[in-house]
């Protein structure tokens, strides 16, 4: 996933697959190196 904090691409700790309110699937962790919330958006990361 990518940090915006860090502005790299990161590995992420405590993922989680959740849904959106439009019914699509997303990926939620937390930045491996800041501990910033990270979000992506598409499945599985």
């Amino acid at each position: 996933m990518y940090c915006v904090k860090c502005r790299q691409k990161r590995d992420a700790n405590n993922t989680e697959e959740v849904t959106m309110k439009n019914g699509k699937k997303a990926m939620k962790g937390v930045c491996s190196v800041c501990g910033t919330g990270m979000y992506r958006i598409g499945g599985a990361a």
